[in-house]
């Protein structure tokens, strides 16, 4: 009898990209180390959520009868307490070692430490003594004197309170994100407060017409101008905007308005600080960390193939699922963690760049992890990958042989508008740009944008003062009329428009770009004199009436709500319809919407032939126009007209239409 080879394991992913298959190996390896690394850490029956309970083993904790600190520092020779509570006596309080690398210290009495009480942990490595923060510490403050940071005991009498009681128990779909920092989101030159956001900026965001809010720089960060991308603290809420109370209330306040909060969570790298940080914690170079730093980033990257630094991780990220009630995250820096050489000067135009020794396997095995993790903590959690290189499968379920995030960030777009503009009007690629624009990977979810924080900071311009520069200072009152400013004014809404409707399957903005925020971002630093003129938004311009700022604000307010009406980023396939190069036109059809652009600098067509052959013949109205004097427009489309699709030899089904130069129009068959 002959014994039949076993079969191999089928993985949906190469059905859904058949240029897959020769690259079957690879996926199969994903999946194996995954499935081995999950027995690896849970055994045969564990479940992950369980697993990712660090935050409730490690740190400082009470007790029944008082407290106990617990500590993985695996190189360290001794331990001890020390801080407010035992007067800074570094002798007093030693810790106990325990198997696998733990360290432990019980405090009995309930009084042994106190809310607010600064703590740190002394450290002995070889003879030598450092003093560390506590690596699941929930709180860090600094000393406005000396400048130091300290951990800070953390338990009020009186947990918070919260109201939202439908949080983890809905899906929010699709996701209109507005990308916020607290600290810079109010108008004065200062650090703005979780409070201030909650009670001044929440109700701006709803009304913008955006669902979900992405927190930026809420990881404890020591260098208020890294932009919250060198963490310290992984588990302690940002100290520049208040309490771990205030981003509770922020975030409970957002919830009952029925809002998501998204985490802007780095888990690609490190701050290299080892007083306040991870850095060297135990004494050793490899606790948490590979040998190598990031070559551009300065910082430390995490041995994803440790399990201990995987067990550290996942915790993270229930701990913010569970304690701050986070709807999911915004993974930054994806891209540097799957590959080894971080993607630095890598084209990935072939798919042998995605799968060869470059690739960082164990970040992949990794980022599979937390994803089931999220998933199975909140069912509804959200999950984007800040991913430049386009990974097959970023976005799709594991058991496809995925990674399992929800969506990817559609990178590439802002960088096509950035070379577009560069371009002369005349010159710019209409082929291109729906190329650009449509082009992902196969049943994985996009997060489209024409701009985030990233084109906003300075060294960088914004999309509108790319296209005003200086005329920005000069002309934004509502009744002065230039090339330059015209043009920007009707270019900023029109790829605003587009990059909604063909990039994604969500859409995301940055705070004050939406209406056309002047300037750059630039934190304080030494060279700008410690200045907090351009870290904060001007929201007195939007609503200034006279300015058209106020233009911009509500094009974008009408454009999601055009987007909600018609269920836009839920359709899927558009068709393209026409593609002039000569006339910068383009026309496509997606759902049950004909769009038609036309970006050329000064042609107006009166009578263009629009193709409406997906839809058929009848009666067709404009619903939304770039051109509404609303929006600073010329008011050239009227939406009571009605066009009558028919048959016409030589072109086929569509109708004649008057289309401004520079404008945007959307039809919807009556």
């Amino acid at each position: 009898m002959k014994r039949s080879a076993s079969k191999q394991p089928q993985y949906k992913i190469l059905t859904i990209d058949p240029w897959l298959k020769p690259y079957y190996s690879d996926i199969a390896l994903r999946m194996q180390r995954h499935a081995d690394t999950r027995r690896a850490l849970l055994g045969d029956k564990g479940d992950l959520s369980s697993f990712a309970n660090g935050y409730l083993y490690y740190g400082i904790a009470r007790t029944d009868d008082g407290w106990v600190y617990r500590e993985w520092a695996p190189g360290a020779d001794e331990m001890h307490l020390i801080g407010d509570f035992n007067d800074w006596n570094r002798e007093s309080h030693p810790m106990t070692r325990l198997e696998n690398g733990n360290w432990e210290i019980v405090l009995p009495g309930e009084d042994a430490l106190m809310h607010g009480q600064r703590i740190k942990v002394q450290v002995t490595k070889n003879g030598e003594k450092f003093d560390r923060i506590p690596a699941y510490i929930r709180r860090v403050v600094r000393d406005p004197e000396t400048n130091e940071f300290y951990g800070q005991v953390w338990a009020p009498n009186r947990p918070f309170r919260w109201t939202d009681g439908g949080y983890g128990k809905r899906k929010l779909s699709p996701l209109f994100i507005y990308e916020s920092h607290v600290g810079m989101a109010q108008e004065d030159e200062s650090v703005g407060t979780y409070r201030e956001f909650a009670d001044r900026i929440l109700d701006r965001i709803q009304e913008a017409g955006y669902n979900t809010i992405q927190l930026m720089a809420i990881m404890e960060h020591p260098y208020y101008a890294s932009f919250g991308y060198q963490v310290t603290n992984f588990f302690a809420a940002s100290s520049w905007y208040g309490n771990p109370e205030d981003l509770k209330y922020l975030i409970n306040t957002a919830h009952e308005m029925g809002m998501f909060v998204l985490l802007d969570v780095v888990h690609s790298h490190a701050s290299k600080n080892t007083n306040e940080g991870l850095n060297r914690f135990d004494g050793t170079d490899d606790q948490y960390f590979i040998a190598q730093d990031h070559p551009a980033w300065d910082t430390k990257l995490f041995n994803y193939g440790k399990y201990e630094v995987i067990h550290f991780l996942l915790s993270n990220l229930k701990f913010w699922l569970q304690e701050y009630h986070f709807d999911g995250f915004r993974f930054d820096g994806v891209t540097s963690m799957i590959y080894h050489d971080h993607g630095l000067g890598t084209d990935f135009m072939s798919y042998d760049r995605y799968f060869s020794l470059n690739t960082n396997v164990e970040a992949i095995t990794y980022l599979q992890l937390a994803n089931e993790l999220i998933h199975a903590v909140n069912p509804f959690a959200v999950t984007i990958a800040e991913d430049m290189s386009g990974m097959p499968g970023m976005c799709l379920p594991i058991r496809y042989g995925g990674i399992g995030f929800d969506y990817r960030l559609s990178m590439g777009v802002p960088d096509f508008w950035i070379k577009t503009l560069k371009e002369s009007d005349e010159n710019w690629d209409m082929r291109k740009m729906w190329h650009e624009l449509t082009t992902r990977r196969p049943q994985e979810k996009n997060i489209g944008y024409s701009e985030s924080h990233d084109q906003a900071l300075v060294g960088d311009k914004t999309l509108i003062f790319r296209m005003a520069d200086a005329e920005m200072y000069t002309g934004m009152n509502k009744d002065y009329h230039s090339i330059t400013m015209d043009r920007a004014i009707a270019l900023h809404k029109m790829i605003r428009f587009i990059t909604l409707v063909l990039a994604g399957e969500g859409y995301l903005n940055f705070m004050g770009n939406e209406f056309g925020h002047p300037e750059w971002i630039d934190f304080p630093r030494e060279g700008n004199g410690w200045s907090y003129k351009y870290a904060r938004r001007q929201w007195s311009l939007c609503d200034n009436e006279m300015l058209k700022y106020a233009w911009l604000r509500d094009f974008d307010r009408a454009m999601l709500k055009f987007a909600r009406k018609y269920r836009v980023l839920s359709k899927r396939g558009a068709v393209n319809l026409w593609v002039d190069q000569e006339r910068k036109l383009l026309a496509f059809c997606k759902g049950d919407i004909i769009y038609l652009f036309n970006f050329h600098p000064t042609e107006s067509p009166t009578n263009f032939f629009l193709p409406t052959h997906p839809l058929g013949a009848g009666d067709y109205r404009a619903v939304f126009s770039s051109d509404e004097t609303a929006f600073g427009g010329n008011g050239n489309i009227s939406e009571d007209y009605v066009y009558t699709a028919k048959d016409v030899p030589g072109h086929g089904v569509g109708f004649e239409v008057y289309i401004p130069s520079r404008t945007a129009v959307a039809f919807k068959h009556v």
